[in-house]
C-alpha cells in the first residue's frame, strides 16, 4: 500500500470553538493528508478531543472552515450529511461502548443507522471485524463489562470499522492499557492503516504511540496548532512546550522509552 498522499483530506482554517465565554480554540489551521497517522498532542484539557468533535460535526463551530474529503459541512443537507458520516469512524476515550449491547450489536450499530441489511449479513459483518481486530466471534456473545480494557478498546475499533471506513478518528486509544496491550494496539492500528490504506487521525499523550506508527504530529498550544511534521522535526523543536515533552525527562531523547 502507498504512502501518505499530497492531498489533504481533512483541512482545517482558522477555526474558533468554546464554550459560554472561554475560548477553546482560537485560530487552528491544519491538513490531514489521504495514507497518513497523524498524531495530535498538547497538554492535557487543551482541546484536542475538542478539535477531533469539531471535524466530525458533534461540537459547533463560532468560525473558520473544516472540511472533510474537500466538503465543507455548512449548507450539507441531512442525507447529504449521513452520506459523507458513512466515510469515516470514530473510537471514543475509553471505548463508548453501550453496556446494554453485546459486542456484536454495539459492532453492528453503525450497520443499523446507516445500512438495511439482514441480520445473517450483520452477523457475518461483525464477526469479519471482530477478527479483523485480533478477536474471535465467540466474544460476539459477551457484553462490554465482561471485557478486559484491551478488549474493549478492540471492540471499539471493530466498530470503527464496521462501514469500511476511508478515515479512523481514535481518541486517547491506548490510554489506560499496559505496556504490552499499548504496544499490541499500536501494532493494530499500523497493520490496519497500512491493509485497508486507512487515514489515521489519532489523539493521544503516548510519546511510545507517535514513535511507532505516526507519519507526522500536530501540536495544539496556546489555542492553535504550533507545529507539524515528522518526529524529527518535533526532536528539533525549540518551542517550550514542544521541547519539555519530546526532549523532557520522560521522553525517549533521554533514554527513558516505554516510561511514557
Amino acid at each position: 500500500m502507498a504512502g501518505p498522499g499530497n492531498e489533504a483530506i481533512i483541512s482545517v482554517r482558522d477555526l474558533v470553538v468554546g464554550f459560554g465565554e472561554t475560548p477553546v480554540l482560537n485560530g487552528v489551521s491544519l491538513d490531514v493528508m489521504r495514507g497518513e497517522i497523524l498524531g495530535f498532542v498538547g497538554a492535557s484539557g487543551m482541546g484536542k478531543s475538542v478539535l477531533m468533535r469539531t471535524i466530525i460535526g458533534l461540537l459547533p463551530r463560532r468560525a473558520g472552515r473544516v472540511a472533510v474529503f474537500g466538503v465543507d459541512f455548512d449548507g450539507l443537507s441531512e442525507d447529504a450529511r449521513r452520506a459523507l458520516e458513512r466515510r469515516w469512524g470514530v473510537l471514543f476515550q475509553q471505548g463508548a461502548l453501550f453496556s446494554s449491547l453485546t459486542v456484536r450489536q454495539n459492532v453492528q450499530f453503525p450497520m443499523r443507522e446507516h445500512l438495511r441489511l439482514s441480520y445473517r449479513l450483520m452477523d457475518e459483518i461483525a464477526a469479519a471485524k471482530l477478527e479483523m481486530v485480533g478477536l474471535t466471534p465467540e466474544v460476539g456473545d459477551k457484553y462490554p463489562a465482561e471485557l478486559s480494557g484491551g478488549m474493549i478498546k478492540r471492540v471499539a475499533l471493530a466498530r470503527a470499522l464496521a462501514l469500511d471506513p476511508e478515515i479512523v478518528f481514535l481518541d486517547e486509544p491506548t490510554s489506560g492499557l499496559d505496556p504490552i496491550g499499548a504496544g499490541e494496539f499500536d501494532l493494530l492500528i499500523k497493520t490496519l492503516q497500512h491493509t485497508l490504506g486507512l487515514t489515521v487521525f489519532m489523539v493521544t499523550h503516548d510519546l511510545d504511540s507517535l514513535h511507532a506508527v505516526c507519519d507526522r504530529i500536530a501540536v495544539l498550544a496556546d489555542r492553535k496548532v504550533i507545529t507539524a511534521g515528522p518526529m524529527a522535526a518535533m526532536l528539533a523543536s525549540d518551542h517550550p512546550w514542544v521541547k519539555a515533552y519530546f526532549r523532557g525527562k520522560r521522553s525517549r531523547a533521554n533514554g527513558a522509552a516505554g516510561t511514557a
